[in-house]
């Protein structure tokens, strides 16, 4: 009896120590799975960190580009505001200059008038002692004691009449007679840029490029040049001289790129009938 409960013993013993190894490998491999189980989370954790932060540099990039649209709009109307006050300044520049000519030729008509009323004055009589009239040899009529020369104003406004009306060999000796009369005018160099504008209008067409060649050597300051080597140019394109005209446009675009003239001209160039092969 005592022999059988030592060997119950013994055994329940062994089965103990046996159990105990493999109670502790489950412990152990629980614990792994817990770790692992952290593991996953916290890496489903940093994943949806990541994706936050990629909206929200998405977001960053998003209005750094709307800004960055934003300012080139105000730059646009920057540019804007200061380009128009630009080209106000410009056209209230270019009124005062002819404001200025205008009274140059106000200026020059008192001063012919003055001139005028100057000989009046001071030519002397021609009178015979019972004063009758003396008689010219040949017995024609005497001419008179003064003549008042027409006004440059006067001169001009009918020069203009007749070029407006079409009559452009009026036109042209009218010009040609303000020139005549008035060599240091401002608008001198204008009439003679309208002389090559009449002689064009007119189908005279070699006239017509002498006369701006002439303008351009006369007035080379003046501000009528552009015009003159842009019309230049579309009387040569009527003479069939077509290398000379494309020259002639070459030049105003090259010289005088900001003038209308020079829109003008490149126009002109980009036909195909202009375009060099």
């Amino acid at each position: 009896m005592k022999q059988r409960f030592s060997i119950g013993t013994l055994a329940l013993v062994l089965a103990m120590l046996t159990s105990s190894p493999s109670a502790a490998a489950n412990k152990e491999h629980q614990q792994l799975m817990a770790d692992l189980r952290m593991l996953q989370e916290q890496s489903q954790l940093l994943q949806t960190l990541l994706g936050t932060l990629t909206d929200a540099l998405k977001a960053v990039n998003t209005r750094l580009d709307q800004q960055t649209e934003v300012n080139r709009k105000a730059f646009a109307d920057s540019k804007l505001v200061i380009d128009n006050p630009t080209n106000d300044v410009r056209v209230i520049r270019e009124k005062l200059d002819d404001n200025n000519v205008r009274i140059g030729s106000l200026t020059q008509e008192v001063n012919s008038l003055r001139q005028s009323m100057q000989q009046l004055t001071t030519r002397p009589s021609t009178t015979e002692p019972d004063g009758a009239a003396a008689a010219p040899a040949g017995g024609g009529a005497a001419p008179p004691a003064g003549v008042i020369a027409d006004s440059p104003e006067k001169t001009w406004n009918t020069a203009w009449a007749d070029y407006t009306a079409g009559q452009y060999d009026l036109a042209i000796m009218g010009f040609e007679a303000y020139i005549r009369d008035n060599p240091r005018s401002d608008r001198a160099d204008d009439a003679q840029m309208h002389i090559g504008n009449s002689y064009l209008n007119a189908g005279k067409n070699d006239k017509a490029v002498e006369a701006y060649d002439k303008t351009i050597r006369a007035y080379p300051s003046g501000n009528v040049v552009p015009d003159a080597y842009y019309k230049k140019g579309l009387a040569l394109m009527n003479l069939k001289n077509v290398a000379a005209a494309r020259e002639a446009w070459e030049f105003v675009v090259k010289n005088y790129p900001n003038s209308d003239a020079a829109n003008q001209a490149k126009q002109r160039l980009l036909a195909p009938t202009i375009k060099p092969d």
